[in-house]
């Protein structure tokens, strides 16, 4: 079962009954018809549940029951149900790479490593066998960290979950407001870089989760004052899970979870043991540092090296956006096939800086990076093609840039 519900509550109810069925339900990072045409191949009896009327997806349809919208409220009539058995190695979930590093790859999570990880993270995140919460979530259930945090987590430890998905920053201060304290907010640094610039008054939260890119130090500060709360950060990935913590404000390395394991073969680093179902290769540069500890350097796909010298895509970013006046802005990888020949990479960025010219940006990079790391073209955008988690797909960018070009 492809789970395409927009409303939280509608997604948690389809999950559920999939698990009760014994369907497995595919939870793919985007569902363009390439995509789509890719599921039926893997799993040709796939249907879509979906909640939405206009849904576009060419595949079996299952619509949400009307008038099936929220828990009756009303006093029980009946004696409480029990909670069903669900076997530990029954195949939950199939949740697919973003493609970001090669063509996605599915990877089967079983019920019982699936719901351990996440319970381990609530107890890391204080919020395991205490009071209720209220979680709000900017992220979708259908991303492995929305379905770990805003579902999971709820359905695990007896949370509440917040159906909505607040994108802007009056929605999300809007979400928090609406439900009782305690109350957790789930989010990417894109919404929470938008949330602190707006200058919109927040309802406190008593605890703000954080993950998808690592959040620079003076960001999370800047949070925590802002919203008098702790942020947490949450590290993992696709065919992980979640394995790691961290504070950023108190430390830059990340505590791993109990009887998991980093390993490095050559110039990879693998993880496994703990929940994870088999050794996994980590598509980030991780560096080990003690016992259960590491530190993160980007991606393994993120590294340059030009004229000998060698930086990270996300280090540019952080520096690019470090500078006052940027909104947002990333540097990608620039497709030029005589890189080939002559071994000389090159670098290219997209921007969002109203009131700044390339020449201002330009000189504020050479103060902060090596001068073979500029840019080359910088775009001027309106906007960058994030995702609903914030990520940037480089080829998006490229395509970006290409059109931004061709028009110029």
């Amino acid at each position: 079962m492809l789970n395409a519900c927009a409303d939280r509550y509608h997604f948690t109810v389809g999950f559920a009954a999939s698990l009760v069925s014994g369907k497995l339900s595919l939870l793919p990072s985007t569902r363009t018809p390439e995509v789509v045409r890719q599921l039926r191949a893997f799993a040709p009896d796939v249907v879509c549940l979906t909640d939405e009327e206009d849904c576009d997806i060419e595949l079996p349809r299952v619509p949400y029951p009307r008038g099936g919208g929220r828990p009756d409220t009303s006093p029980p009539r009946a004696p409480a149900l029990s909670v069903p058995a669900i076997a530990a190695a029954q195949p939950a979930a199939c949740v697919f790479t973003s493609g970001s590093t090669g063509t996605p790859v599915p990877y089967r999570k079983s019920w019982g490593p699936l719901i351990g990880c996440v319970r381990e993270g609530a107890w890391r995140l204080g919020v395991a066998g205490g009071a209720s919460c209220a979680i709000v979530a900017t992220v979708p259930p259908q991303h492995m960290y929305g379905l770990e945090s805003s579902v999971l987590m709820a359905l695990g430890e007896g949370h509440a979950l917040c159906a909505e998905r607040p994108f802007y920053p009056a929605d999300i201060a809007a979400g928090l407001a609406a439900v009782p304290r305690p109350r957790i907010l789930i989010s990417t640094p894109i919404h929470l870089r938008a949330l602190l610039e707006s200058g919109i008054a927040l309802p406190g939260a008593d605890l703000i989760v954080c993950s998808t890119a690592p959040l620079p130090a003076q960001l999370a500060a800047d949070i925590e004052r802002r919203c008098a709360t702790r942020l947490l950060e949450i590290y993992g990935s696709t065919e992980t899970g979640q394995i790691a913590l961290r504070r950023p404000t108190q430390s830059a390395e990340w505590r791993l979870w109990p009887g998991i394991t980093l390993s490095v073969r050559g110039e990879e680093t693998w993880a496994q043991g703990g929940h994870i179902e088999q050794p996994t290769r980590m598509w980030d540069v991780l560096e080990v540092t003690g016992d259960g500890l590491f530190l993160l350097h980007g991606r393994v796909a993120d590294l340059v090296n030009i004229a000998g010298k060698r930086s990270s895509l996300a280090y540019l970013s952080h520096q690019l956006n470090s500078i006052p006046g940027v909104v947002d802005g990333a540097f990608f990888h620039v497709d030029d096939p005589r890189a080939a020949h002559t071994g000389v990479a090159r670098v290219a960025a997209c921007v969002v800086a109203p009131q700044l010219d390339a020449a201002q940006v330009v000189e504020q990079l050479r103060r902060r990076i090596d001068p073979v790391f500029l840019p080359r073209p910088l775009v001027f955008v309106a906007q960058l093609p994030r995702t609903s988690t914030g990520k940037l797909p480089q080829e998006a960018l490229r395509s970006l840039a290409a059109a931004h070009l061709k028009s110029a």
